[in-house]
């Protein structure tokens, strides 16, 4: 599979190859520079090798090649790790890299890549999860129709901002990975940081509390509006867990549902 852009693009295999459910990806050398190979597989991947490319490494790592199915782009080599930050007493530092590279990804740019999804439509698991399982969905349902009726500031989005989709760069900074394929409120990327169901403490009610004031300084966000999307998106990441079989996740989404409507609710927006 690796073989002909290995070839094509006069490559140097650096390491192995790593499988996900989206794509293949292969650490090679790019005119002796660490880079990696990623083939995609589905839509999703494949639009978000052209958003890469887009972003002109501004923000995002820098695209050294590309067709609609693959790309060389360059490697994180640096030592950070921004979960490992999270975890280890600089949870607000790694916030604030977190909203900077995001802003950068926003910055205004022509031309976005057709294809890309609507708000509405990147909600669509939600809906379905609402309607059948009812409960506190059916509460992050209606905040996000109340959010996606009233819009601000439209911008390409990330769309899976977390604590391992922003690497060190070294020289080049922090910089994002892997987005998806979704257009509308520049809020709704920073939710995630706060209600990421992979970071460990993410339902821990001081960390949360803390958090929603760091991140909303550093984003530019009101309290409120951040813990609505808190909510919507935490809802949302629910949903696909129960697509997925994966209840216990989504509990744990849930709890972050709570943390936000109990902040919303007692008047800490």
């Amino acid at each position: 599979m690796f073989d002909h852009y290995v070839q094509r693009w006069k490559l140097t295999p650096d390491g192995d190859a790593i499988i996900t459910p989206g794509s293949h990806l292969l650490p090679v050398r790019w005119q002796g520079m660490p880079a990696m190979l990623k083939i995609a597989h589905t839509p999703e991947e494949k639009l978000g090798g052209l958003l890469m490319n887009w972003w002109a490494g501004e923000g995002a790592a820098r695209v050294f090649a590309h067709d609609a199915n693959a790309l060389v782009m360059e490697r994180a080599t640096g030592p950070g790790s921004l979960m490992q930050m999270a975890l280890n007493g600089q949870d607000d530092e790694a916030s604030r890299i977190a909203c900077a590279t995001v802003a950068r990804l926003h910055a205004p740019r022509p031309s976005p890549p057709p294809g890309l999804f609507s708000l509405e439509r990147w909600f669509e698991s939600l809906w379905t999860a609402a309607e059948h399982e009812g409960g506190p969905l059916l509460d992050c349902a209606a905040t996000a129709r109340t959010l996606l009726a009233s819009q601000q500031d439209i911008v390409v989005l990330h769309g899976d901002v977390h604590h391992d989709n922003i690497l060190d760069f070294g020289p080049r900074g922090w910089l994002a990975i892997d987005p998806k394929r979704v257009m509308g409120e520049r809020g709704y990327d920073y939710a995630n940081l706060i209600c990421n169901p992979d970071l460990p403490t993410c339902a821990d009610p001081v960390r949360f509390n803390r958090q929603v004031e760091v991140i909303a300084h550093a984003a530019g966000l009101t309290r409120q509006r951040l813990l609505q999307w808190v909510v919507a998106h935490a809802g949302l990441s629910a949903a696909w867990f129960l697509e997925d079989g994966e209840r216990e996740r989504a509990d744990v989404d849930l709890d972050v549902v709570r943390l936000a409507q109990c902040a919303l609710v007692n008047g800490n927006a």
